[in-house]
Formats: C-alpha cells, sequence, structure tokens
C-alpha cells in the first residue's frame, strides 16, 4: 500500500482525496435541498440526522491524506541518509493519534446528531460542558500531531532530496505545500515519483 502511494500520480492523489469527498459531499446537499425543497414544513431532526454520514464523509477525505503521509514518512525512510537522525516511531505514534481521535469524535458527534432531535429530548448542559472540557484539549494536541506529520513529511522529502541532515529553513516550503496540500500536491508528489524512481 506505501508504494501505491508513493508511485500515485498527483491528480490520482488530489481526486482520492478532494474528489471522491466532494461528490459524497454534493450528494448529501442535493438530497437534503431536495427534501427541504418537497416539504412545506420540514422536519429539522431529518435534516440533522443526515449529519450520521459525517464520519463516513471525514474518513473519505482523510483516510487517503494521511495514508500519503504515512507512506511518505514511513516508506522513503529506506532513501534517508544514515547521517541524517529521524525518529520514525514518533512520527508513526504521532499520526496515529489524530486517526483515533478524529475517529471517536466523528462517530460521537453522527450519534448526537442522531439523536439531538429525538421527541421532548433535552441536551443535558453539564454534559455538554464537561465534554467540551475534555474535547478542547485533546483536540488542541490532536493539532499538534498533525502538523508535526506535516513537518516529519516535509523534513523527510527534504532530506532524501538534499541526501544530508536538514533544518527548518531548508524546507519550510515543502511545509507550507504540504500543510495546503490540495495545492501542494500537484508540485510535492511528482518529486516523490522521482525519487521512488
Amino acid at each position: 500500500m506505501i508504494n501505491k502511494f508513493l508511485k500515485a500520480k498527483h491528480w490520482q492523489l488530489f481526486i482520492l482525496t478532494f474528489g471522491v469527498p466532494m461528490i459524497f459531499q454534493f450528494v448529501m446537499m442535493g438530497a437534503i435541498v431536495s427534501y427541504l425543497s418537497s416539504q412545506a414544513n420540514p422536519d429539522p431532526a431529518v435534516i440533522f440526522n443526515s449529519m450520521r454520514f459525517t464520519p463516513l464523509l471525514i474518513l473519505l477525505f482523510l483516510a487517503p491524506l494521511f495514508g500519503w503521509f504515512w507512506s511518505v514518512g514511513v516508506g522513503l525512510q529506506k532513501k534517508v541518509p544514515e547521517n541524517a537522525s529521524m525518529s520514525v516511531k514518533k512520527f508513526k505514534l504521532f499520526l496515529l493519534i489524530p486517526i483515533i481521535y478524529i475517529i471517536i469524535i466523528a462517530l460521537f458527534f453522527s450519534f448526537t446528531f442522531y439523536g439531538a432531535f429525538e421527541a421532548g429530548s433535552k441536551p443535558d448542559l453539564r454534559l455538554m460542558g464537561g465534554l467540551f472540557a475534555i474535547i478542547v484539549p485533546l483536540h488542541l494536541f490532536s493539532m499538534f500531531c498533525i502538523f508535526y506529520s506535516l513537518y516529519f513529511v516535509a523534513k523527510t522529502i527534504k532530506t532524501v532530496e538534499l541526501q544530508r541532515s536538514v533544518e527548518f529553513r531548508d524546507f519550510a516550503g515543502e511545509f507550507l505545500l504540504i500543510w495546503f496540500y490540495f495545492i501542494g500536491i500537484w508540485i510535492i508528489q511528482p518529486r516523490v515519483n522521482k525519487m521512488i524512481e
């Protein structure tokens, strides 16, 4: 699977990461708009219950993105020079943490939306406040892990290209291109393809 991501063309990764999720989102929004236009008095529960598909949309977007991160971060390590030390175990852990967090939070919100408008139910504000106090620090840590993963992938690419240890100023451009993946993939992936060849 790693080699498939590394050998994939930029347009294939773009379609996987953005094309498929966008089509899915257009279909979902089209169904909601169709429902709203066909009903004189639409039920908000039907609209919010459609949010249970949000985890699938998130998975469609993040699976190829994080799969590509993993493939570059782990798959290019055999081309990293011996004098350039990189902590692959730390990268793997820091990439797995947001994956697990995002899946759990997406499922949680999916079930929350699904049951949010049951007849006669009111949200428990204490429970929501407690969840907010737990989610905010976890979310910030997950964001830190994602930024570390971006940093590691950019550093790996530049280390393999230059065949030496690099500092952040050497790969800051790659970091920004990976951060803005929908643009950067068109520039970064052809370089990854050349490294694999």
